[in-house]
């Protein structure tokens, strides 16, 4: 039998993270916050921009928990947890809140979840693609 060892998520990677998702939302004239997560849900980075609304820090750290408890992006899950959705309480079930925002996404690492990063401060959609734009950069 083999084992194969999963290298976790380093600070190098969240810093990788951090540098392309500001990158992209300074291209596109955006000021946001940006959080990495360990797998484990502990903070890894973060970094808000001098400018980026204050509440940016919060949604960006809670997109990312979102994210990484879910593993699936944030964006993928807002239909899911409307009132007529099938897991409308959700957002309420758990001792630390979730984010149904878009705007996190999940880290993998052959096949397995590392961590997540949460973007904040823009428009949703915004947020979602500074934190694709992330993961593609960690993936090179």
């Amino acid at each position: 039998m083999s084992t194969t060892t999963l290298t976790p998520l380093t600070t190098a990677d969240a810093e990788t993270l951090i540098s392309a998702a500001r990158g992209a939302a300074e291209a596109a004239g955006v000021t946001v916050s940006v959080t990495v997560l360990d797998a484990g849900g502990h903070l890894l980075a973060f970094r808000r921009d001098d400018r980026a609304v204050l509440i940016s820090g919060e949604t960006s750290t809670r997109k990312a928990y979102t994210a990484l408890q879910l593993n699936a992006p944030t964006a993928d899950l807002v239909d899911l947890v409307k009132p007529e959705g099938p897991f409308h309480t959700l957002s309420t079930a758990l001792d630390r809140p979730l984010l149904f925002i878009a705007g996190g996404v999940p880290v993998h690492r052959d096949g397995r979840l590392v961590g997540a990063v949460g973007v904040g401060g823009g428009a949703p959609e915004q947020d979602h693609s500074f934190a694709r734009t992330a993961l593609e950069e960690l993936s090179r």
